[in-house]
């Protein structure tokens, strides 16, 4: 769905996390960063994925990653996310769809014989310059961490 491929400089975004402090792309600079987009909080797909990617927090950390997960959620519905399941990485509230859009993964979808535009479940992994690593379109909710890993 993205027009971006790997390789590819990754858009500069902007945003407020749940805490209202702004993060931006150029906070990661120097880190690898794992740049989640994901439709809605508290639902089973996001939570499974949430839960996997919190539940090798500490591997990948190792490894030199940093999360950041994005979705068109408000700040507080994101606190509630983060509380909830005790997630130990920032979510940024893209109300305004920018980054998403930036991103090129909001588009028409099919759930349930309904058609509509939302987000599409894509992670992207960028490198310590800002560059595109690799994309993950397809991503597998119970085991997103291993694929990201391998």
């Amino acid at each position: 769905m993205t027009h971006l491929k790997e390789g590819d400089k990754a858009p500069n975004f902007s945003g407020i996390n749940q805490n209202n402090e702004t993060i931006s792309l150029s906070d990661y600079k120097g880190k690898k960063l794992i740049l989640y987009f994901y439709p809605k909080d508290n639902t089973p797909g996001c939570t499974t994925q949430a839960c996997n990617l919190r539940d090798n927090y500490k591997t990948m950390k190792k490894q030199g990653y940093e999360i950041l997960g994005v979705s068109p959620d408000s700040a507080k519905k994101h606190t509630n996310f983060i509380t909830k399941f005790d997630l130990p990485f920032d979510l940024l509230a893209d109300t305004e769809l920018e980054t998403i859009k930036a991103y090129g993964i909001w588009g028409p979808k099919k759930f349930m014989g309904r058609e509509f535009d939302g987000v599409h479940r894509t992670t992207f992994v960028i490198d310590e310059e800002g560059k595109i690593e690799e994309i993950i379109a397809k991503v597998k909710t119970k085991e997103h961490a291993a694929q990201i890993l391998t």
